[in-house]
């Protein structure tokens, strides 16, 4: 009878086929997205903070915190509440708001791709601010010095001019780093100054300063080279060619041979020139085309009407301000993507616009909009301290793997 048993042995545990599979990692596409909106809420919180501490009338309610707490937080909520009241009714409030936010936005969305352009090609265009000053002064040349060209003659030779003087002192930086590997951060930083000292010059010289006037400003830009714009609003023609301006460098970027280069040599420049590409040619067309994005952003600065006269603002010293530098910040958070740039660009102009409105309702300091902009970008930029403070946002280690892995190894 026993021989017609036949004897059941046990499967070693460590050796069962019929172990579950292993988890598949769940994506974390939405963690960069959620970074992003804890940035703002931060910076916000932050500028709201620095709002506080600024207003004397505030902070004096703080010295009897403990008897009435009410006081210093009621006070503190009206403040916080009031300014960024008006800055959501000076940017999106309005018709007229929201067409001031698009004419402060559309220079930016120019420059930031520009500088976008050039972070997808391994590139640290820091030059926008110099290649937009170059763009103002060409575009307020023409537009002022010749007379009697149909509109649609003189917008366009304006533009284009500003465009390729940009693209000429892009390309001079773009020519340094490949030829003689100078650094385009150093190169670029000292091109702004050049243009700006430039600018400081020829402000001073018949060609630039207007008649009769001793300080350095130009002659009034001529109606037939001034942006169209819808009547008693500030969104003008500029605003639209700074969305097509987008779509062309999405286009040139993911649907061109020449934008596969520039993503190839900016991922792997080694790589790239193994492939046959020439990393040189890629970097001096790559800075050329930045420079001139940046020159279209210093053009619409000239060539963009105020609402009260019709006019653009006439060329001086601080006629592009700060927008090459703000194009910086706005690539940045935009994630180097003609879209994300559109976008930021947006954020950054609704700030500009609704800013001067805080400023005058609320009496908060006038670099307060600045201040959030760059906590903004640094938030942004450290993913890491964002997901520190908030540690559902972290990756979760595979404690099951890792445990199985240590056995296997012991």
């Amino acid at each position: 009878m026993s021989e017609n048993l036949v004897e059941e042995k046990e499967l070693p545990a460590g050796n069962t086929d019929s172990a579950a599979p292993p988890k598949k990692p769940r994506s974390r596409a939405w963690v960069p997205v959620v970074v992003t909106v804890i940035s703002f809420v931060l910076a916000f919180i932050a500028g709201a903070i620095v709002m506080v501490l600024a207003d004397e009338d505030v902070i004096s309610r703080f010295a009897y915190f403990f008897n009435a707490p009410g006081d210093a937080l009621g006070a503190s909520w009206d403040k916080i509440s009031t300014a960024y009241g008006a800055l959501l009714r000076g940017s999106v409030g309005s018709w007229q708001a929201l067409t001031e936010t698009s004419a402060q936005a559309a220079p930016l969305i120019c420059a930031g791709l520009g500088v976008a352009l050039a972070f997808r090609a391994g590139l640290f265009n820091i030059g926008a601010q110099g290649q937009a000053v170059w763009g103002a002064i060409v575009g307020a040349f023409i537009g002022f010095s010749f007379t009697g060209l149909p509109l649609f003659v003189h917008i366009p030779f304006a533009l284009l001019t500003s465009m390729a003087f940009g693209a000429v002192w892009g390309g001079i930086a773009g020519f340094l780093k490949a030829k003689t590997g100078a650094h385009e951060v150093i190169v670029t930083i000292m091109l702004n100054y050049i243009a700006l000292y430039m600018l400081q010059f020829l402000l001073t010289t018949p060609l630039l300063q207007q008649p009769g006037r001793s300080d350095p400003i130009s002659p009034v830009v001529q109606f037939s080279a001034t942006m169209p714009r819808l009547a008693g609003t500030r969104l003008t023609l500029g605003f639209a060619i700074a969305l097509v301006a987008a779509v062309a460098v999405w286009w040139l970027l993911e649907r061109t041979t020449l934008g596969f280069r520039i993503r190839a040599v900016g991922q792997n420049p080694h790589a790239a020139a193994t492939a046959g590409m020439s990393v040189s040619r890629t970097t001096i067309i790559a800075m050329a085309i930045a420079g001139s994005l940046g020159g279209l952003a210093g053009a619409q600065a000239v060539l963009t009407p105020t609402l009260l006269t019709g006019y653009p603002t006439q060329l001086s010293l601080g006629i592009v301000g700060t927008v090459g530098f703000d194009a910086i910040t706005v690539a940045l958070l935009g994630r180097s993507r003609p879209l994300g740039v559109v976008l930021a660009g947006l954020l950054f102009g609704a700030l500009k616009a609704g800013g001067l409105t805080m400023a005058a309702q609320a009496q908060t300091p006038s670099d307060l909009t600045n201040l959030i902009q760059a906590l903004i970008v640094l938030f942004v930029a450290a993913p890491a301290f964002v997901m520190w403070l908030v540690p559902v946002l972290r990756e979760k280690r595979n404690t099951r793997v890792d445990s199985s892995a240590k056995a296997a190894v012991a």
